[in-house]
C-alpha cells in the first residue's frame, strides 16, 4: 500500500474511533426497565473538560450562556425554548431574524431572567437566582473551578460544552451531552452519525490530496465590521475547517490561538488562493458583509462585493481571480458546521468535490432536524455560477 492509500486508511479509522469513543465517553447511563428514553434517568456523564456530573433525570430547567446553543437543541428538541429558565438574551449571535422564529415559536423567551453572555465575566448571581437544573457553560467563559463549586453547592448542575473553540473535539461530544441531559439521546446520536458519515465522506477524499495540494486560505471573521483588517481564525475553530477540506490557512502561520488579527500587509504579502468572508445580520448597522435570514443572494452578493472591494483586499489575486466567497458566520459556529465544512471543500477543491451539494444538506437538517429550519442565504460566491 503506498503513503497515500495508508494515510486515507488511517484517517477513516481515527474517524470511526472518535465517534465510538465521544458516544462511549458521553453515555454511561443506567436505566430503569420498562421506561421511556424521555423519562428515563441519565447518570454518569462527563463534560468536555472532563468532570464528572450525575443526574437522576432529564433537566427541565436549563441556563445558557450562549444564545446559538438554542440552535444545538433545536436539532434534538421540538421546543427547544421552552427548556429555558434563563440566557443572556445575546440576539445578535442567532440574528434577529432567527430570533423572531424562536420567538414565535415560544413567546415566553422575550421574558426570561437574563445571566451573563460568555463573551463577558461569569455573573453567578444571575445565575443563582434563576435557580436551572441546569447550567450550560461554554468552555471559554471564564467561570473558575471554585465558581464551579460554589453554583453546585446550591443545588445547579454544571455542564462545560464546546462547540466553537475546538469543534473537532468537543463539537460531536457536546451534542451528545445535550442529548442525555434533556433525555433526548436518540435524536443526539442520529444527528452526530448524519454528520459523522459527510465528515468522513470529505476526510476520505482530502486524505488522497498529495502534500503540495493545500491552497493557501485567507478567512477574514465578521467582515468589515470595522476600519480595522483582518480578524481571522488561527489555530482551532474555523481554521480546523480549512486544515480538515485540504486548504492551508494562513492565519494559523502567526496566530497561535483559535483567533486573533491579522495585518493587511501579512495578508497582501501572501495573496492567498482563496478569500472567504464570514458575516452575517449582526454586521448590518456597521456595514459589513450581510446573509443569512432575511436576505436574498443578490443582497447577499451584493454585500460581498462590498467588502472585496476595500483596500488591500480588492488587490488579492483571490479576487481577482473570482476565487472569494462568503459564508454566514452563526452557521459556522454551531453543530450545523458540517455545511460549513461542505461548502469550504467544494470552494476549496472545486474538482474533488462537484458532487457534494451543502445546500441539499442543509434542506436535510431542516426537514430531519431542526425544530426551527434555517431559512435564507447563507453563502454566496463573489461572482454567480
Amino acid at each position: 500500500m503506498g503513503q497515500v492509500g495508508k494515510r486515507k486508511t488511517l484517517i477513516t479509522a481515527l474517524i470511526a474511533i472518535i465517534a465510538v469513543v465521544a458516544i462511549a465517553a458521553i453515555f454511561t447511563s443506567q436505566r430503569t426497565p420498562g421506561t421511556s428514553e424521555s423519562s428515563a434517568p441519565t447518570s454518569h456523564l462527563t463534560d468536555v473538560k472532563g468532570r464528572s456530573i450525575t443526574l437522576d433525570k432529564p433537566a427541565r430547567r436549563i441556563a445558557i450562556d450562549d444564545s446559538r446553543y438554542l440552535i444545538a437543541l433545536s436539532l434534538i428538541h421540538p421546543d427547544p425554548a421552552s427548556l429555558l429558565v434563563a440566557w443572556p438574551q445575546d440576539i445578535n449571535r442567532l440574528g434577529e431574524e432567527k430570533y423572531q422564529q424562536f420567538l414565535k415559536k415560544s413567546p415566553g423567551l422575550a421574558k426570561l431572567p437574563k445571566i451573563a453572555s460568555s463573551a463577558g465575566s461569569f455573573d453567578m448571581e444571575s445565575l443563582l437566582a434563576a435557580a436551572p437544573d441546569v447550567a450550560l457553560l461554554s468552555l471559554e467563559n471564564g467561570v473558575t473551578d471554585e465558581q464551579i463549586r460554589q453554583v453546585e453547592a446550591a443545588g445547579i448542575k454544571v455542564v462545560i460544552v464546546d462547540f466553537f473553540v475546538k469543534p473537532f473535539d468537543n463539537l460531536e461530544r457536546s451534542l451528545l451531552l445535550l442529548g442525555a441531559i434533556t433525555g433526548r439521546e436518540t435524536q443526539a446520536k442520529d444527528f452526530a452519525a448524519f454528520r459523522a458519515q459527510r465528515m468522513k465522506n470529505i476526510a476520505d477524499r482530502v486524505a488522497a490530496l498529495p502534500a503540495n495540494d493545500r491552497p493557501t486560505v485567507f478567512l477574514e471573521a465578521h467582515a468589515g465590521n470595522g476600519p480595522d483588517c483582518c480578524n481571522a481564525p488561527g489555530n482551532g475553530n474555523i481554521g480546523d475547517y480549512i486544515r480538515f477540506v485540504g486548504g492551508h490557512n494562513i492565519g494559523a502561520d502567526v496566530i497561535k490561538n483559535s483567533f486573533g488579527k491579522l495585518n493587511l500587509e501579512y495578508v497582501i504579502s501572501r495573496d492567498p488562493a482563496i478569500y472567504i468572508a464570514t458575516g452575517g445580520p449582526h454586521l448590518a448597522k456597521a456595514g459589513g458583509f450581510v446573509l443569512g435570514e432575511g436576505y436574498d443572494e443578490a443582497q447577499a452578493r451584493a454585500s460581498l462585493e462590498k467588502v472585496a472591494a476595500r483596500r488591500g483586499i480588492s488587490g488579492l489575486s483571490a479576487v481577482k481571480q473570482g476565487h472569494a466567497y462568503g459564508f454566514s458566520h452563526q452557521l459556522i459556529n454551531s453543530p450545523l458546521d458540517i455545511v460549513a465544512i461542505e461548502t469550504f471543500a467544494k470552494w476549496i477543491h472545486p474538482d474533488k468535490f462537484a458532487d457534494i451539494d451543502p445546500k441539499a444538506t442543509l434542506t436535510e437538517i431542516n426537514k430531519r432536524f431542526l425544530s426551527v429550519p434555517y431559512e435564507g442565504v447563507y453563502w454566496v460566491d463573489l461572482k454567480p455560477r
